[in-house]
């Protein structure tokens, strides 16, 4: 249940304490939404930095939904054509802070313009992957954030927004929908520094859903990965005055060690079968960083020029509605890192195996309890040189190469 304020078409005669003599003006039928999401709760691990711990967190760290409060409005323009907007801001309700960096409106602003063929955007959005693949994820459906591959290595569960970005979807045509997005660099003097694009499509007929998506990033440590209110900027140096520091975080050690990278592609296809209550999916990524080296961030291996590595990601998951009310979920995850040699000498290429299991409770529409238990292991030499350690995603990684996480958390929607 959503509360909606609603603009009727009237005509509206100013008066004359306006100091205004007009005939009327008609206004279009429009509406604007207040929407939102709050999901608190609490997670335990068994091994986060050598420690076990017990949190109370946010949806937004290891959650199924991060908290937000949201405007979302519409008005017809007339001849089917009609303007829109969203402004979404994401916050933690354990201590009232601004997620995404601090943004104000870090989850999602845009305006646009839609009708019978599709949806025009602009402003800080969510790319083709989200928009097609994402939805088939244990992620999406019940797993949420801690459900991310190898430290969210291809994006699966919308770590990175695009800003500055232009995006456009069909509608649904027998089937099908497709789109695309692009984020301008915002370099003065190159169109394409720090420029992210991507394409995507999906198909959903009766059971069946097919999807993909391909996403390629110049510069990733900025144009993707510094899409946060606290992203570095390209000239911005370390205490010590090294070069940039990384914009993927200490955190996500399976994929922070190839921030230096020129370019970033990632590749996605997703299908899922529904039969009866159940579901079943499968979710295949190719994420590839080449030309490692390209710029200069500090704390990241070095690279003989032109080096370039890649992780192949495979994901099966399944839900299972077992009552109105009940929810269950359970996926298995393999993610490959491929074999790279830095100019030391030193071999790098880790595996990630994840298993992960979950229960949603329904209440009422609005309001659910859920349960969900993630188990990683990780092997090999992980991106900045170390031996890997597992990390779940949203997760401090375990100094061993075993991790488990455990979280009970209340969800409602307004």
């Amino acid at each position: 249940m959503r509360t909606t304020f609603r603009i009727r078409s009237i005509g509206l005669l100013l008066g004359t304490t306006c100091g205004l003599a007009v005939h009327g003006a008609a206004f279009a039928q429009g509406s604007v939404t207040l929407y939102g999401i709050l999901d608190n709760g609490i997670t335990y691990t068994n091994n986060a930095g050598g420690h076990s711990t017990i949190m109370q967190q946010d949806g937004n760290n290891t959650g199924a939904n991060g908290s937000r409060f949201g405007l979302r409005g519409t008005e017809s323009l007339g001849g089917g054509l009609s303007s829109l907007f969203v402004l979404e801001n994401g916050y933690t309700l354990p201590n009232g802070g601004l997620q995404q960096g601090g943004l104000l409106f870090g989850r999602q602003a845009y305006v646009g313009l839609s009708n019978s063929v599709g949806t025009l955007t602009l402003g800080r959005q969510y790319d083709s992957l989200a928009d097609y693949v994402q939805p088939l994820s244990a992620a999406a459906q019940w797993g949420g954030y801690m459900m991310g591959h190898a430290d969210e290595v291809d994006n699966i569960v919308d770590t990175n927004r695009l800003n500055n970005a232009i995006k456009f979807n069909t509608q649904r045509f027998g089937g099908v929908r497709f789109g695309g997005v692009y984020s301008l660099g915002g370099v003065a003097g190159d169109v394409t520094r720090n420029q992210v694009f991507a394409l995507g499509a999906d198909y959903a007929n009766g059971p069946l859903a097919l999807a993909t998506a391909y996403l390629n990033a110049r510069d990733p440590n900025y144009g993707f990965f510094g899409g946060n209110g606290n992203a570095l900027t390209p000239s911005s140096v370390t205490s010590s005055g090294a070069p940039n520091t990384n914009n993927i975080g200490s955190t996500r050690p399976a994929f922070s060690g190839f921030a230096s990278a020129g370019t970033e592609q990632i590749a996605a296809a997703a299908g899922a079968y529904a039969f009866g209550a159940a579901r079943v999916g499968l979710i295949y990524s190719n994420v590839r960083f080449s030309n490692l080296g390209a710029l200069a961030v500090s704390g990241t291996p070095t690279f003989s020029p032109g080096s370039s590595t890649s992780f192949n990601s495979v994901e099966l998951n399944f839900k299972y509605q077992l009552t109105t009310s009940v929810l269950l979920g359970a996926a298995y995850n393999w993610v490959k890192g491929g074999s790279v040699t830095t100019a030391s000498g030193k071999e790098l290429g880790a595996t990630y195996n994840q298993i992960a299991a979950g229960a949603d409770y329904f209440f009422s529409k609005r309001t659910d309890v859920y349960a969900v238990g993630v188990y990683q292991h990780a092997s090999g030499t992980d991106s900045t040189g170390q031996q890997a350690h597992a990390s779940i995603d949203g997760l401090t990684p375990s100094s061993t190469s075993n991790q488990l996480a455990l979280r009970v958390a209340l969800r409602t929607r307004f």
